[in-house]
């Protein structure tokens, strides 16, 4: 019988304690809560530790995403005498949600770590982006995991159907609830999604109501609350940090600050299943290089006369298209240069070596 059950309640399972050998024995398993500059904040299921990553792991560890995120799964040198630890290694990630870091620099940001679900929360008192939720889902389904959409602040609109049916023409296959954390309207459906002691992770813009759903999930003022200010619906910065936080009977979500950029990492087969009306369509057209503009014979445009989708949703399919395209082909340079290194330091040894044995 595994002498972790104090860890189940916080997500652990098999997965994760398959990973652990007999060198592990002297070393205790924990899951980061918050990352900070120097150090993070793990749970080891009985309590909360600061850690610091070991310095070989720091010497190993050849690129950022290497470290510990939100959510991940640690084993560290606890001690007793100390309230903190040391960080041996992550244990592989069943998941992940990732994205490309803000800027022109291609490189791997990992928002949380080992989710089952992310809830997409967009606010019904102020004007829904359609064409942002779009993106949330591509990345979503991209990185496997399953996307929730939830409606918040219900008790401040009068149009909830009509916004309901503006988002069902895009949310395809996810499940969408209509919520009011302050009333706790609509609340009892979401903990469904914790049961079997589930992760979460929840985005969306600031002010939508993220850190007010997670206090009513947990029953707590866990989370710093600031609403939409009244000038022009904009939303107040609360969460700065992303924060792992745990339910009382099991089960955890993960709050993440409102994210001003979002580009994708990776992100085609996101796209294709955030975007199957469009995809289902593509090779039909008369014209093998149609460009589904003015050419006669294009399925895409008479899908969209006949009320399908609409224009904004094939510019909006497009435009991610395109920065998925840059994407593979920033990937395939970046492959290219770091194999044209490999190879250089190979013949580099191999001539060195060849000079040793003439000497």
């Amino acid at each position: 019988m595994t002498k972790f059950t104090k860890l189940f309640k916080i997500g652990w399972e098999k997965f994760f304690e398959e990973q652990l050998n007999e060198s592990d024995d002297s070393l205790l398993p924990a899951r980061v809560i918050i990352c900070n500059k120097n150090n993070y904040i793990v749970n080891t299921g009985e309590n909360e530790i600061t850690a610091e990553v070991s310095g070989r792991f720091h010497f190993n560890a050849e690129s950022k995403n290497e470290f510990p995120a939100v959510g991940d799964w640690v084993v560290l040198k606890k001690f007793d005498e100390y309230e903190n630890g040391i960080i041996e290694k992550v244990l592989n990630r069943k998941s992940k949600l990732s994205r490309n870091s803000a800027g022109l620099k291609l490189e791997e940001q990992i928002l949380a770590a080992n989710l089952d679900l992310v809830f997409v929360i967009t606010s019904l008192n102020q004007d829904i982006n359609l064409r942002r939720m779009e993106r949330y889902i591509s990345l979503i389904i991209d990185n496997r995991l399953k996307p929730v959409i939830i409606l918040s602040k219900s008790d401040l609109c009068e149009n909830t159907d009509e916004k309901l049916a503006e988002v069902k023409t895009i949310s395809r296959e996810c499940e969408v609830h209509i919520v009011s954390a302050l009333k706790y309207t609509g609340m009892e459906n979401l903990k469904k999604y914790f049961a079997e002691n589930k992760t979460a992770a929840v985005i969306g813009s600031s002010g939508v109501g993220k850190s007010t759903i997670i206090n009513s999930l947990t029953g707590e003022d866990t989370m710093d609350v600031s609403g939409i200010s009244l000038y022009k619906d904009k939303g107040r910065h609360t969460t700065s940090h992303r924060e792992l936080i745990f339910f009382e009977g099991g089960g955890a979500i993960i709050d993440t600050p409102g994210m001003r950029e979002l580009q994708m990492w990776e992100g085609s087969e996101g796209l294709s299943e955030a975007f199957p009306d469009i995809e289902k369509y593509l090779g039909q057209c008369r014209f093998t290089n149609c460009e589904h503009d003015t050419e006669p014979g294009c399925a895409i445009k008479d899908a969209i006369e006949r009320g399908e989708f609409d224009e904004k949703r094939l510019a909006s399919y497009r435009k991610l298209e395109r920065e998925i395209l840059r994407f593979e082909n920033k990937t395939n340079k970046k492959a290219l240069m770091k194999e044209k290194k490999k190879w250089k330091k190979i013949s580099h040894a191999i001539r060195k070596s060849g000079n040793r044995k003439q000497n």
